[in-house]
């Protein structure tokens, strides 16, 4: 569904990503793991248009992001690392703003919102002020602020970032669901949570592609007990090979 060829990013004379190439499937549920600074953010607003490549290109469902922006961001939910929250709205009031800029037809916005309601476990704080939420609640408020419009594609950049345990789990649960009918590319910091979550796991680092496979194949590769020794064991040997 989606196929990243030789991308590269510099800048300034930086580089970011360094002709890194990979492919998703249509109704994967995809992590996108690497260290600080590996080039994971970057990667993500390449995908979603918000930045354009040095080199290389990026076709999703075989339309050329470049040729084809505004069709592709159509396909596309993204949440980045830090919510854009308008914290002084209502939820159901900043829900209802998010679907108008997503253009969702009127006879169906009332529905949409309380179908992304029960999807995302908002009932009980749809009439709440953003700032009084918990961040798990914030959080919550974001997936569904990127479900809007029903995208075919979510991109989340570290969706479970400072959450507390249950937070996670609870979010952990919402992903899963949605993984159900989307395809999505998801990175976390934590990563018994993403062998617990994702089908698939890519691990970058310095902004090279350094293994693909799911959790058991590469926890297979480096002889690891889990996903966690494994990251350690490859990023520190791509780290002496750079």
């Amino acid at each position: 569904m989606i196929r990243v060829e030789n991308l590269t990013k510099y800048y300034g004379e930086n580089l970011a990503l360094d002709n890194l190439s990979f492919e998703i499937k249509k109704g994967e549920i995809l992590g996108l793991l690497g260290p600080n600074g590996a080039g994971k953010s970057t990667t993500y607003r390449i995908l979603t248009g918000f930045l354009e490549p040095t080199s290389g290109t990026i076709k999703v469902k075989e339309l050329d992001i470049k040729d084809n922006l505004l069709e592709i961001k159509q396909m596309i939910g993204y949440l980045p690392e830090s919510a854009p929250l308008y914290r002084s709205m209502l939820v159901y009031e900043y829900l209802n703003y998010i679907a108008d800029i997503r253009e969702v037809p009127k006879e169906d916005k009332l529905s949409h919102i309380k179908e992304l309601s029960e999807l995302c476990s908002l009932n009980e704080v749809m009439h709440m002020r953003i700032d009084e939420l918990s961040k798990g609640y914030r959080q919550r408020v974001g997936i569904a602020h990127s479900l809007m419009g029903n995208p075919e594609i979510l991109v989340l950049d570290e969706p479970t970032s400072g959450l507390d345990p249950n937070q996670i789990a609870e979010t952990r649960e919402i992903i899963k669901r949605i993984g159900k009918e989307k395809t999505i590319v998801y990175s976390t910091h934590i990563l018994s949570e993403a062998e617990a979550t994702c089908d698939r796991i890519i691990i970058i680092n310095k902004g090279k592609l350094v293994i693909n496979g799911t959790a058991d194949e590469i926890k297979k590769r480096t002889n690891s007990n889990t996903l966690e020794d494994a990251f350690k064991i490859l990023t520190a040997k791509n780290s002496e090979d750079n």
